[in-house]
């Protein structure tokens, strides 16, 4: 059961992508390239488009990565957001250099510094993203402290920072409260959102490379979207930026919040098992990655099962898939069986009726 209510969140837009209020959860990421270097930024920025990235964050270390946003800005088919630490003429630089939106940090830019960016903001008309890491935070680094503790403090924080910026008339605001770790992350966005309405952008910070950093935040992130907490999200990874999107898309298609693209629902094996699933299942995978589906409602489920005990039941309640028999295995089309596949041929097959799916409607 939800025990909040994403649509009920302020609406913000940044660079004509609106977060908040009902909007679908957007996908984000963050190029791991240097800044300074807009060709190479804006050619990463282009692959995580591809990839189903809407809005992507740049660092912003110093006064030559800030003015280069312009040209990345200008060659971007997605929002730029900047990253800020410490120094708020970098934001300003950034905000006069196009960005579609600023991120700065509570545990590392001094209070005195807000009113500038503000009002650059302000002029600019673009929100302003108060992220919280529990890292920089010198409140939550305390041994000992109980994750209530920590968590409260993660969120003390971002609830001073609204406080200061509301102070000065400017309500564009989105929130983040990363932790390491999932039980702190969870109770601090809790902890925030009985206390605010912004727009949160979620994530598991410094989650770790793919594998246990990719269960960590689909852990997460799952738990604070199950609740309708959650209008934007970043699987932070240490890994290339299009696997954070990749496994960002798995995440939402789990819970049901994106369509389109595919689930494969393959069994796990066991003793049964007449055919290698598992290869199958991998080099299915593989295949689908070729296929540019167009948008679409719902994703496509694909069913890989290698027994009779499972596989008919999982096969017709798929869109499509192979169930394993005897030396073959039934294709089920929409609930029906329609034939039989020799085992070296279920990848195609499977492929080729996906893509024949993902076609785009003749005109």
């Amino acid at each position: 059961m939800k025990i909040f209510t994403r649509d009920k969140t302020r609406r913000v837009s940044v660079g004509g992508v609106f977060l908040g209020g009902g909007a679908p959860v957007r996908v984000q990421s963050m190029t791991k390239t240097d800044t300074r270097d807009a060709t190479a930024t804006v050619k990463q920025i282009r692959l995580l488009a591809e990839a189903g990235c809407q809005i992507v964050r740049v660092a912003v270390p110093d006064m030559e990565a800030a003015r280069a946003v312009r040209a990345i800005k200008k060659s971007s088919p997605i929002p730029v957001v900047a990253d800020i630490h410490f120094d708020r003429r970098l934001a300003v630089e950034a905000i006069k250099s196009g960005a579609d939106k600023i991120r700065i940090n509570p545990g590392n830019m001094p209070p005195e510094d807000l009113a500038c960016i503000v009002a650059e903001a302000k002029r600019a008309g673009i929100p302003i993203r108060i992220g919280v890491n529990a890292g920089s935070l010198k409140s939550a680094q305390c041994a000992g402290l109980s994750v209530e503790k920590k968590a409260h403090a993660v969120a003390a924080a971002a609830q001073n920072y609204c406080a200061a910026l509301e102070d000065m008339d400017f309500g564009d605001i989105v929130v983040s409260l990363k932790c390491s770790d999932v039980p702190t992350t969870v109770a601090a966005y809790k902890d925030f959102a009985r206390r605010r309405n912004y727009p949160l952008h979620i994530g598991i910070t410094e989650s770790g490379p793919p594998g246990p950093g990719s269960i960590k935040s689909a852990v997460g992130m799952g738990i604070l979207l199950y609740l309708g907490l959650g209008d934007t999200l970043r699987v932070s990874l240490s890994a290339p930026p299009e696997k954070e999107v990749d496994e960002a898309y798995v995440i939402l298609r789990s819970l049901g919040l994106v369509g389109g693209g595919f689930d494969i629902i393959s069994c796990p094996t066991c003793g049964r098992t007449t055919l290698d699933v598992v290869q199958a299942a991998v080099a299915l995978e593989k295949e689908l990655k070729k296929i540019k589906t167009r948008p679409a409602a719902r994703t496509l489920k694909i069913a890989v099962m290698g027994c009779v005990v499972n596989g008919p039941g999982e096969a017709r309640d798929a869109d499509f898939g192979i169930a394993a028999a005897k030396g073959s295995g039934i294709m089920f089309k929409k609930g029906s069986p329609v034939g039989k596949v020799a085992c070296g041929d279920w990848v195609k097959t499977l492929a080729a009726e996906a893509a024949r799916l993902s076609l785009p409607p003749k005109k």
